[in-house]
């Protein structure tokens, strides 16, 4: 009776959570401006419009250059932050690590409220740069997560045999830990584009006159007739999504089996 019962409740959850974005593709494929059932007929007009709006394309290669920029820094910086949080121990490194790990927790708004204090504080204007600040500091904890399972499955024994070789420890790291550590490497910087590129609320506070392309959506929604367009710009966006996090997903799996460790079934 009690598996029934979350069997139950995780199906009703899943329809809840994903019936909207089911809803995305329907419509826009619509031949029709109003936003109801029901449907009047099949088009791909809305996908070729797409094509013709020099704002979108602003936003999204916007969007493209703060996506591809945040996946390097944080997983750069969540690469060293794994590393030492997994190979060293150091004082107060559970507050440390726990503090890095804060924006995990924090609500997004309060995030984006205070970084916009500070650069007002600091007289820096909002642009594209601070977007990847933000989003950097957004990003590193899912980052250090992932390359954690990945340092934490690695023999030490290997880098201690490759330094005894007469290899020196940067050289070590390089030639044999990086390899091995490669697959979550890559999974974090899918996560953190994906994340990067969805990511609504820092960017709507911190974007200036260079919008994102979340916040050029959010602003189109203000004009009904525009609304099968942004379906059709949102369908796109979630099936890149989804191929990013299978691949993602792909290169994870690969890292925990080189490592011998077992799958947990997901990125956290």
């Amino acid at each position: 009776m009690r598996f029934s019962a979350l069997g139950t409740f995780a199906v009703v959850y899943l329809v809840f959570l994903y019936a909207p974005i089911i809803l995305l593709p329907i419509f826009a494929f619509n031949d029709g401006t109003i936003i109801a059932f029901p449907l009047r007929g099949f088009t791909t007009d809305w996908f070729t419009q797409l094509a013709t709006i020099p704002a979108l394309h602003e936003a999204t290669i916007n969007s493209l250059i703060i996506a591809v920029s945040v996946a390097v820094l944080a997983t750069c910086l969540g690469l060293f932050a794994a590393r030492a949080a997994t190979r060293y121990d150091f004082p107060v490194k559970a507050g440390i690590m726990g503090f890095i790990m804060l924006p995990l927790v924090l609500p997004e708004v309060i995030v984006a409220i205070s970084l916009l204090v500070v650069l007002m504080q600091l007289g820096l204007d909002t642009s594209i740069y601070t977007i990847i600040l933000g989003h950097t500091l957004l990003c590193m904890p899912f980052a250090i997560a992932i390359l954690q399972g990945s340092f934490a499955g690695l023999d030490v024994s290997l880098e201690e045999a490759a330094v005894d070789l007469g290899e020196t420890r940067a050289g070590a790291f390089r030639l044999v830990i990086l390899p091995l550590v490669t697959p979550g490497i890559i999974a974090s910087l899918l996560i953190c584009f994906i994340i990067s590129l969805d990511e609504f609320i820092i960017a709507f506070f911190l974007s200036g006159n260079e919008p994102t392309l979340p916040v050029y959506l959010w602003g189109q929604l203000r004009f009904p007739a525009r609304l099968p367009v942004v379906m059709a710009l949102g369908t796109i966006l979630v099936a890149l999504s989804i191929c990013l996090l299978i691949v993602a997903d792909i290169f994870r799996r690969r890292g925990l089996r080189r490592a011998g460790q077992s799958d947990a079934g997901g990125f956290l």
